[in-house]
């Protein structure tokens, strides 16, 4: 069981047998380690050995550039300690989990399909373990046999009942959501390991909620509609919610918003579609999502919290728009990358 040491801190942390990395070790240890995206795509977790040995999971991650590699920063979501190591590696207060993440056997109790693409999975933890995350999080998602892990977010709420659902978009060639569409049944057991993610339900804050997503980024705003919605300190936030797809069958979540209490008085539902083309019958709005907000909020998106969460390219569309166009300061604009 190897004790990792970080630098200039004095903090240490052991990463034990259910540890898959050096990264989810030591932020199960509550530790404030820097990382975004948890899946070797962003870089925000790069780190330098002192001393010890590991083992690279994923060498040519592409956060990783070529003067990373001749400097010998490594990856903490892609590396393991082979044995006692002490690490170069930032950290800060915003790292520290709110809930620590653990990493249980969980079991699928149903799955519904949302879309022709997207289904609704619905796992159990064991033994009364309650679901504790906060709305906008993400899990990592493993296999029994090793596949995995990927990362996917909660669309559900936190619960004493220990339940944990995903909505779950099928990528074309990708290994994990294909066997989940396409292998795991009810009864079968998958291996959760959360919270994860800065882009959760900023409670606190008074302002007004934009939501903005597109394909399976469905989840983490639906679980942020949710949380409002289910507030009761939150009882004067209006939620603007956008949502893009292809095409009108690509668009979901109206019907679960509509069965939250305050849902005709609180919730401005903004459907729209990229490919009309396809839809002949569609009078609903048509164009990027990005584009769509800035031209029904214009001058006014600095006065949201805003929540975005779909594509990477979406995503960085949309931050850029509001960061520039709308003069949003970065401490409201929350999301997730992944890649």
């Amino acid at each position: 069981m190897p004790t990792i040491s970080l630098v200039g801190t004095g903090e240490q942390f052991e990463q034990t047998e259910s540890h898959d990395c050096i990264l989810r070790a030591g932020l199960g240890a509550g530790y404030g380690l820097a990382y975004e995206c948890n899946s070797g795509g962003c870089g925000t977790c790069k780190f330098e050995v002192v001393e010890g040995e590991i083992e690279e999971l994923w060498p040519d991650a592409p956060a990783l550039t070529a003067r990373d590699v001749k400097k010998g920063r490594k990856l903490a979501c892609q590396c393991k300690a082979t044995t006692d190591l002490v690490i170069k590696m930032r950290t800060a207060p915003e790292y520290t989990p709110v809930n620590v993440p653990a990493r249980f056997e969980a079991t699928l109790s149903s799955r519904r399909d949302v879309t022709s693409d997207i289904v609704e999975f619905c796992f159990q933890a064991p033994g009364g373990q309650a679901a504790e995350f906060l709305p906008g999080q993400y899990a990592m998602l493993t296999f029994c046999d090793g596949r995995g892990p990927r990362a996917y977010s909660m669309s559900n709420l936190p619960n004493d009942d220990g339940v944990w659902e995903f909505w779950i978009r099928r990528k074309p060639g990708g290994e994990v959501s294909g066997a989940l569409f396409d292998e795991l049944q009810p009864g079968d057991k998958i291996i959760i390991d959360g919270p994860y993610g800065h882009a959760y339900l900023r409670a606190e804050s008074e302002r007004d909620i934009l939501c903005i997503a597109g394909g399976s980024g469905i989840s983490p705003v639906l679980s942020i509609a949710r949380g409002v919605l289910m507030n009761p300190d939150m009882a004067g936030r209006q939620i603007h919610f956008y949502f893009g797809g292809r095409t009108p069958d690509d668009l979901c979540g109206l019907e679960e918003l509509r069965a939250l209490p305050g849902f005709e008085g609180r919730v401005h539902y903004f459907p729209a579609i990229s490919m009309p083309e396809n839809a002949p019958d569609w009078t609903g709005d048509t164009g990027f999502i990005h584009e769509i907000v800035e031209n029904r909020h214009g001058d006014e998106l600095s006065q949201f919290e805003c929540y975005l969460a779909g594509p990477p390219p979406m995503v960085q569309a949309t931050t850029k728009m509001l960061q520039l166009k709308g003069n949003v300061p970065n401490s409201q604009i929350h999301y997730d990358p992944f890649y």
